[in-house]
């Protein structure tokens, strides 16, 4: 599960800020705190969005440090891993879904972080680029 921290802070027009130490293009706000962390993951993809449009590697959570985390939702995660994973291989989109057997719109909302892919579709992607996709059970927070 990606988890990353936040650092909430008191604005002076009586919000609180989120910002995300690992992702500093990743800033939020709330009305308070409870809504403040409900908007942290949006912005946090939201950057990652900018990541990926410029071929930028996904930082990795700092587990080791403390503090408050937020997690990205599952379909997310999925999303970035095969990212990653096409970064790493030096595959490119078109790379991809040539090796799918797929159209290029197909690989583009595989990695559309906002687009509701089938989970199937991912797997297919990693186990193209030999990879797996693991699913784990947490109890909740």
């Amino acid at each position: 599960m990606l988890r990353y921290r936040v650092k909430l802070s008191k604005d002076t027009n009586h919000t609180i800020l989120v910002d995300v130490p690992a992702v500093p293009e990743a800033h939020t706000f709330g009305d308070g705190r409870a809504d403040a962390l409900r908007r942290a993951p949006d912005a946090i993809q939201s950057a990652f969005s900018i990541y990926m449009d410029d071929r930028r590697p996904i930082p990795l959570p700092d587990y080791a440090s403390r503090g408050e985390f937020v997690a990205l939702p599952a379909l997310a995660e999925a999303k970035l891993g095969l990212y990653n994973a096409m970064l790493a291989a030096g595959i490119t989109k078109a790379g991809l879904a040539r090796k799918m057997g797929a159209p290029r719109q197909q690989v583009d909302r595989l990695l559309d972080i906002c687009h509701a892919s089938r989970i199937e579709q991912i797997e297919c992607a990693l186990r193209v680029l030999g990879k797996t996709l693991s699913v784990e059970i947490f109890e909740a927070a």
